[in-house]
């Protein structure tokens, strides 16, 4: 090989050397581009969670057995009134999946009732009613003895729950599931014993939501 030859293949590897790092600059520009309009977007278009209302919770029935029993079973039918506002002035919600149900003391005391999958539009406002029921639950010595604490104070509290999925929705596009976590205190009072129990105040929920 003579000295021209290894000069021009020495420029031949050089050239390789600049297209390739020409590349290389190209593709990382793309994708730092790409990374800021998906920041931009996300900036702009954040979503905010919604939010959750308890307006009312009627207690149809509300029956303890007797806490001598070995196992004291609990049946409620309880009717509540549940809101949610999506505050976001950009992006739709879409519910595909909710489920409420009530606990007392972190025990599920009634079965989880579905509710319709639901569209909520920017800055709408949806109002769920449905029943939830409790057919003999049946409750530790604890939680049982804990009821009458309650009852002779007048005054209990139980939270409803919902657990279910979400999407976020801005124009076509529609986002991957989200799961969403509603808590929501609500304040009975028992003044009259286990056949008068009220609702004493609308609450407003606790909402998460994750992956």
């Amino acid at each position: 090989m003579t000295i021209y030859d290894c000069k021009k293949h020495g420029q031949c590897r050089c050239r390789r050397k600049r297209l390739c790092l020409r590349f290389l600059k190209a593709i990382i520009a793309f994708i730092l581009l790409v990374l800021l309009i998906i920041l931009i977007v996300w900036l702009v278009l954040r979503p905010t969670k919604p939010k959750f209302y308890l307006s009312d919770a009627t207690v149809i029935s509300f029956n303890l057995t007797s806490t001598s029993s070995p196992t004291c079973l609990l049946s409620s039918s309880i009717q509540v009134s549940i809101t949610s506002r999506n505050p976001n002035d950009r992006i739709g919600v879409r519910y595909d999946k909710l489920d409420v149900f009530a606990t007392y003391r972190y025990q599920q005391i009634t079965l989880s009732t579905a509710l319709p999958p639901t569209y909520q539009g920017h800055n709408d406002i949806t109002t769920w009613s449905p029943f939830v029921y409790g057919p003999s639950v049946p409750l530790p010595p604890y939680l049982s003895n804990a009821l009458v604490q309650d009852e002779n104070a007048g005054a209990l509290m139980i939270h409803v729950k919902i657990d279910g999925r979400l999407r976020w929705k801005v124009g076509t596009w529609t986002s991957g599931h989200y799961h969403i976590h509603v808590r929501c205190p609500a304040i009975l009072s028992v003044n009259g014993g286990w056949s008068s129990v009220r609702f004493m105040r609308v609450t407003t929920c606790n909402v998460d939501i994750d992956i």
